[in-house]
């Protein structure tokens, strides 16, 4: 799979959590199309969806509906995560979005903590990255921060990994926080070496996330959704993406 050269990370909105808020009522408000489309109307640069076997947020309509959506916006990219020996790959052999990215959660799981083990998980996965190439469909892989581990991402076939980034978000501000941007651009040297491409999520926000982008060379993509979410309490949807896109600007040189 080809990857497109791009000067900055790409904002890619996660809608996970107005699935779970529009969930607590049977009135459709918010509406999760709305408020992806106002996010695309912002600058986002994609939408990512997290459909859980349980479908506490995002359920199997909205994963159909937002890539009917997605296709007025063709420069914009569909990216579905979730565990493939699980719910992932009926929806990506059904709309075959641009990415996917596969996350080791067990089905009742309450947020994605942790990367895959690919010493244990990688052959059942390399057979499903091969599916995924047959569709046209990008993978990616979530992944901790270990550098030893992105050859054998490489190996199994995959095109990107999601570094799993709560780890530094929970060091940001502390006295720990250099050693873990000396850890995470470690291994986003290790994933360009291997020819992985590099994505990274989970508790990236506001606060932390120029000064990431700019100790980790050579981010992709990152996905953003419970701070993105709350942040737009305050702020309204639409700047809140104008501030994250802000945030990734000030990350860059001019």
């Amino acid at each position: 799979m080809t990857d497109p050269v791009r000067l900055r990370a790409a904002l890619s909105v996660n809608v996970n959590k107005v699935a779970l808020l529009r969930n607590t009522r049977h009135l459709d408000i918010p509406d999760v199309m709305r408020m992806a489309e106002i996010c695309l109307q912002a600058g986002a640069n994609g939408i990512t969806v997290h459909p859980r076997p349980d479908g506490r947020h995002i359920r199997a309509h909205d994963v159909r509906d937002l890539a009917m959506l997605l296709k007025a916006w063709p420069a914009a990219e569909y990216n579905i995560e979730g565990n493939p020996f699980h719910n992932l790959m009926g929806f990506v052999r059904e709309v075959r979005p641009q990415q996917c990215t596969f996350v080791p959660d067990s089905e009742g799981q309450f947020t994605s903590d942790h990367g895959w083990n690919l010493t244990a998980d990688g052959a059942r996965l390399k057979s499903l990255i091969g599916e995924c190439h047959a569709l046209g469909v990008r993978v990616s892989l979530f992944m901790d921060a270990l550098p030893e581990a992105m050859p054998l991402a490489r190996s199994i076939g995959a095109d990107r990994v999601e570094l799993y980034t709560e780890p530094y978000a929970a060091a940001h501000g502390t006295a720990t926080q250099s050693a873990q941007m000396e850890l995470f651009s470690a291994a986003a040297r290790a994933a360009a070496a291997a020819g992985l491409g590099v994505n990274a999520g989970h508790d990236l926000n506001r606060d932390n996330l120029a000064d990431f982008l700019r100790a980790v060379p050579g981010v992709l993509e990152v996905s953003i959704g419970h701070a993105l979410i709350a942040d737009a309490l305050e702020l309204g949807i639409a700047e809140t993406v104008r501030d994250y896109q802000r945030c990734i600007r000030r990350a860059y040189p001019v």
